[in-house]
C-alpha cells in the first residue's frame, strides 16, 4: 500500500474513542521486520510458552518439597517462598489448586529491545494492554504484508479465549476491566465491538456488572440475566479487594461454571521468574525442563537478572549478583558504591503491586544521580519482606531509523531506539504470532515505553 498521509492517520485516530487523551508521533509506514527477525519471533513465542510450563513445574515442586531433577537431588523450597511473598493465603491456595494445573495465560507479550546483539527480553507480560490498539493499527496500515493482516489479531484473540471452553461452540466471553485499569477500557470495548460484528458472543464489563445466580456468574442485559462462560481478566491480582464479585468468581470457577484467563496465579506474573532463570542453583533444572532450542534462545534473550534478597549471609558468603570494583557483594547495600559505569543496571519491583507496570518502579542506575540510586537500593531492601525487587543488567537499545512526520506534517528520517512487543495467542497448546507493536522512541530516551514523543506502529514483513 502507499504511505499514509499525516491527515489520514490523525483523522482515523481522532475518530476513535479508543484514543481519547492519547497522542504520539505519527509515521507514514509500519515498522518493517526482516525474515530473520520474523523467524526469531516465532521461536521466541514457543520459548515463552515453554518458559511458563517450566516455571509452573518449578513453583509447584518447590511448594510441595519435591525433587526438581530426574536423576539427582535438587530441592529449592526458597523458590516458592520468593514467588508467594506478600500474597494472601487464599490466592496462594488457588494458584496451587490441582484444577489449575496446566492453566497458562491465553495471551503472552514479551518486551523485546533491539540491541547490537539482537533482541533482549526484559519482561514477559501475561496481562498485556495494547491488543485493541495494535489490532486497530494493523487495520489502519493494512497491506498483505502487515503482521496481523485481515484482522488476524482480533480473530486469534477470540480463538485463544474460546478454546478454553471446548464444550461450547460460541461461549459468552466477558472482558472484565477493573477501575484500576480503566485507561484500557476503550480498547477492550473496541475489541468487543469488532468481535460482535463477527457474530461472537463477547461483552466488555466492569467488575461491578457481574453478579451470582444459582452458582453461575451473570450480567444484566435488557433486564434479564445472561450467563458468563469465560472471563478475560483485565485486572491485577493485587487489586482483588476492589473486585466486588471476586468471591463469587472464585466459587463459579471452582464449580466449573466459568473459566478465567489469565489464571489467577500470581507466580505467573512475577518478574523475578526471569531472575530464577539465571539463578546458578537452578541451572540444571532449566536445562532439563526446557528443550535445548528454547533453553539456548532464552539464555541469549534474557539479560542477567538477580533477586534483591537482603537476608543475612554467613561470614565469607557472597551474593548471587554483579560485582562492584571487581569484588563480589556480600550485602546489597554495597551496590550503592558502584560507579556510574558499573550502574548499567535496572532495579524494578517484581510484581503484585500498583507500580509493577508502566516503568513506574524502574530505577536505571546509569541514568540517575548517586542519591537516587542509593534510594532505589534502600527501597528494594526495605520492601523485601512484602514485595521483592529484581536487579537486571541494562541492555541498551541500538540506534535505528524510521520515517516520522515532523511538526510541519512532512515525512523526515528520524533516529531512535526500538521496543518490540509481539502478541502470542495460545490455543491448542501452541502460540500464534498475530501482531506486534513497535514503540520507536527518541534516541535520548533510556527507558522505552509509550510516551508522547514516541511513535506507536504496527509491524509488517519487510519487502
Amino acid at each position: 500500500m502507499s504511505a499514509l498521509t499525516y491527515d489520514s492517520i490523525r483523522d482515523a485516530l481522532q475518530g476513535q474513542p479508543l484514543f481519547e487523551d492519547k497522542t504520539w508521533q505519527l509515521s507514514p509506514s509500519a515498522w518493517p521486520l526482516t525474515p530473520d527477525q520474523l523467524a526469531q519471533l516465532e521461536a521466541i513465542g514457543a520459548a515463552c510458552l515453554e518458559y511458563h510450563q517450566a516455571l509452573e513445574t518449578l513453583y509447584l515442586r518447590s511448594a510441595t518439597g519435591k525433587n526438581l531433577l530426574r536423576n539427582k537431588p535438587l530441592l529449592a523450597p526458597w523458590v516458592a517462598d520468593y514467588l508467594d511473598r506478600g500474597k494472601p493465603a487464599g490466592l496462594i491456595a488457588h494458584a496451587r489448586d490441582p484444577k489449575n494445573r496446566g492453566a497458562f495465560p491465553a495471551v503472552l507479550r514479551p518486551d523485546l529491545l533491539l540491541t547490537d546483539e539482537g533482541f533482549a527480553l526484559t519482561e514477559l507480560d501475561s496481562v498485556p494492554g495494547g491488543i485493541g490498539l495494535t489490532a486497530f493499527l494493523n487495520r489502519l496500515y493494512a497491506s498483505d504484508r502487515t503482521l496481523g493482516a485481515n484482522d488476524a489479531m482480533i480473530r486469534a484473540f477470540h480463538e485463544a479465549l474460546a478454546a478454553l471452553r471446548t464444550d461450547q461452540r460460541n461461549p459468552l466471553i466477558a472482558l472484565v476491566v477493573s477501575d484500576e485499569a480503566s485507561t484500557y477500557r476503550p480498547e477492550m470495548r473496541w475489541l468487543t465491538e469488532q468481535l460482535q460484528r463477527l457474530g461472537k458472543r463477547v461483552v466488555c464489563l466492569a467488575p461491578g456488572d457481574i453478579f451470582p445466580l444459582g452458582g453461575t456468574l451473570c450480567f444484566d442485559i435488557d433486564g434479564d440475566p445472561e450467563k458468563i462462560d469465560i472471563i478475560y481478566r483485565f485486572f491485577e491480582l493485587f487489586d482483588l479487594a476492589n473486585i466486588p464479585a471476586f468471591q463469587f468468581i472464585l466459587e463459579a470457577w471452582q464449580s466449573g461454571e466459568v473459566v478465567i484467563t489469565p489464571p489467577m496465579r500470581p507466580f505467573q506474573e512475577e518478574k523475578l521468574g526471569l531472575a530464577l532463570f539465571h539463578h546458578h542453583l537452578l541451572a540444571d533444572y532449566w536445562a532439563e525442563a526446557l528443550s535445548s532450542r528454547a533453553h539456548k534462545l532464552l539464555k541469549q534473550l534474557i539479560p542477567n537478572s538477580w533477586v534483591i534478597d537482603p537476608a543475612p549471609l554467613p561470614p565469607g558468603a557472597i551474593l548471587d549478583g554483579p560485582r562492584v570494583a571487581g569484588r563480589a557483594l556480600s550485602d546489597w547495600r554495597q551496590l550503592a558504591a558502584a560507579s556510574q559505569k558499573e550502574r548499567e543496571l535496572i532495579i524494578k519491583i517484581s510484581g503484585y503491586h500498583e507500580t509493577a507496570w508502566g516503568a513506574r518502579s524502574v530505577v536505571l542506575g546509569s541514568d540517575c544521580s548517586r542519591e537516587e540510586w542509593q534510594a532505589g537500593i534502600a527501597n528494594a531492601i526495605a520492601d523485601a519482606p512484602r514485595n521483592l525487587h529484581i536487579l537486571q543488567e541494562y541492555k541498551k537499545p541500538r540506534r535505528a531509523r524510521h520515517t516520522l512526520y515532523n511538526a510541519g506534517k512532512q515525512p523526515v528520517e528520524a533516529d531512535g531506539r526500538l521496543r518490540l512487543c509481539p502478541y502470542y495467542f495460545i490455543a491448542g497448546g501452541k502460540p500464534k504470532l498475530a501482531g506486534a507493536l513497535a514503540t520507536f522512541c527518541p534516541p535520548d530516551k533510556k527507558i522505552i515505553h509509550g510516551m508522547q514523543d514516541a511513535a506507536l506502529l504496527p509491524c509488517t514483513r519487510a519487502e
